[in-house]
């Protein structure tokens, strides 16, 4: 139930703005489920949110996932050690590795709980990663080459 409520936060404060607490235990509620401040303002520091300038000059939730605690510096190394390219077809990203690094790389990938990722596929040197649309896939593409520098 936690990790499910988490990702709707995150997909809440990505296709709107989200400007207080408030708001946000107003559209989870919207969604069918019963929170308090408490667990919203729980939620919000595990999630590692934080408020930058939106439309208006007003403050919104956002998650920098480059700067999130979730993505760990272990991570990053992973996808560092690993990584060769990637190549956007469509709404997937096809990930080359170093050969024998591609079931670590796409474990990463998904321990990230980049919210644009559906899952992840491995075999040995390549990783299938399923976007969940063709635009989240540039953005997730782009994110990986900046972890990977």
């Amino acid at each position: 139930m936690k990790k499910k409520r988490q990702d709707l936060i995150l997909e809440l404060i990505r296709r709107k703005d989200i400007e207080t607490q408030e708001d946000l235990a107003n559209a989870l509620r919207d969604a069918g489920y019963a929170v308090t401040q408490a667990t919203v303002s729980r939620d919000i520091r595990e999630l590692g949110l934080t408020k930058k300038p939106g439309k208006g000059g007003r403050q919104i939730y956002v998650r920098d996932e480059l700067t999130d605690p979730a993505l760990s510096d272990k991570y990053i190394r992973v996808l560092r050690a690993g990584f060769v390219r990637a190549e956007q077809a469509m709404n997937i990203l096809v990930i080359r590795t170093v050969s024998g690094m591609a079931m670590a790389v796409a474990a990463a990938l998904d321990d990230m709980n980049l919210p644009e990722v559906a899952g992840c596929i491995a075999g040995d040197d390549t990783v299938m990663a399923v976007i969940k649309t063709v635009e989240d896939a540039a953005i997730v593409r782009d994110k990986i080459l900046e972890m990977v520098r």
